[in-house]
């Protein structure tokens, strides 16, 4: 059994390592260096097997998905077993399952929840849409949509397990608190799961494995998304495919080239700053949540809801509960102003009350609003060089 300083040693070995020689990370984002040549052709690959995956349109797309969303299962009820039977595995999952009801009054709380249903579920990003207009015209789109929603909660219960279990084992051998231990984001990926494989019997075996489930999940995304954009463009533009030879071949190959030209610059010595700045602001639970937001009014208003009702009475035969025709209306435009201003109508506030106890005449306290204090961009004052930030893993999170 490890003790808390072999354990904090495979910590920060982690920590080095992703930091120093797999990321080349520098100082700020300000700082961008050089290209990280090894990283620039694993980008590469990812993107290689991602145009192979779609190629040839969504039924060959079907075909794949058969490995990519079944494997991880297996992964995780595997990691399932082993965690249950490790030493502190039940702190965790007692931390994981006893609720803290005063974080329900944290905005941020509700943000981060909403992020995660976005993003697991697929919301907003254009996939579920484009992937579902293949269906028939008669499909009974609503309980497939219901079954959907039960298996994706299901899943990200039965993979809560699998991670606390372990988070558990790390706070019994750290010593610590299992809140000290748990950490969300890349974090949780590159730390926790590794040093739990590392507990398992022939861990090369198990270390390969594991990755290959998380390059599944991350190319399976990848694809699907990137079908719901192909097929937004074809729909649009069917003359850029039709009749041509090798039409959409050519067609994906194109966008799938730009796309990892484009992403060469998470690559750099600065691109884990630029791919922070994406991950926030482009592509976070506000930005989903304004558009989601937009797109439900545009049915349950524009559109008009009786029209849709009858839309989908046409297509399956019947009319869903009214219950979704009243949350369509009314619930969800209401909980997405609520979670969207709670945090923006703190910056009007806060400048108000700022610009009434600053003293001086208007065109001072104009300046002296706008004015920073020490001369430093934010990601300078809030962002710690690795070097300082390898022993707690802050710079990580």
């Amino acid at each position: 059994m490890y003790g808390s300083g072999h354990e904090c040693f495979i910590n920060t070995f982690l920590l080095q390592a992703r930091g120093r020689r797999v990321l080349g990370i520098s100082t700020g984002i300000e700082h961008v260096g050089s290209l990280r040549h090894d990283l620039a052709l694993y980008l590469m690959i990812c993107w290689m097997i991602c145009y192979f995956c779609i190629f040839k349109g969504v039924k060959w797309t079907g075909k794949v998905v058969y490995l990519t969303a079944s494997f991880p299962y297996l992964m995780l009820f595997c990691l399932l077993i082993r965690g249950l039977s490790l030493e502190g595995a039940s702190l965790g999952l007692e931390f994981y399952l006893k609720p803290d009801f005063s974080k329900l009054f944290e905005s941020k709380v509700w943000v981060d929840a909403v992020t995660q249903v976005f993003f697991s579920y697929g919301l907003g990003l254009g996939a579920l849409v484009a992937l579902g207009s293949y269906n028939k015209f008669h499909n009974n789109v609503y309980k497939q949509a219901l079954t959907v929603c039960c298996v994706n909660s299901g899943t990200s219960v039965f993979a809560g397990f699998v991670i606390f279990s372990f988070i558990g084992f790390m706070a019994n051998q750290q010593g610590k608190t299992v809140d000290e231990v748990a950490q969300s984001g890349p974090g949780l990926l590159f730390l926790a799961y590794p040093s739990g494989i590392l507990q398992l019997p022939y861990t090369n075996i198990w270390s390969i494995l594991f990755f290959c489930m998380v390059l599944f999940l991350g190319v399976d995304s990848q694809f699907c998304t990137m079908e719901g954009f192909f097929t937004a463009i074809i729909d649009e533009f069917p003359h850029l495919i039709r009749g041509r030879r090798y039409g959409r071949e050519i067609f994906v190959l194109s966008i799938c080239v730009i796309s990892y030209i484009c992403g060469l610059s998470t690559v750099t010595e600065g691109g884990f700053y630029v791919f922070q700045l994406f991950d926030f602001y482009a592509a976070s639970g506000w930005a989903l949540l304004w558009l989601l937001f937009f797109e439900c009014i545009a049915i349950s208003w524009s559109v008009g809801i009786d029209r849709w009702y009858d839309h989908l009475y046409s297509m399956i035969g019947y009319y869903p509960s009214k219950w979704w025709k009243f949350c369509w209306v009314f619930t969800t435009p209401a909980v997405c102003w609520f979670l969207s201003l709670s945090s923006m109508l703190c910056i009007p506030i806060y400048a108000i009350y700022a610009w009434i106890v600053t003293e001086g005449t208007v065109s001072e306290v104009y300046v002296d609003l706008i004015s920073t204090t020490d001369g430093k961009n934010h990601l300078n004052t809030h962002t710690k060089p690795v070097a300082d930030g390898i022993c707690d893993g802050d710079v990580f999170e």
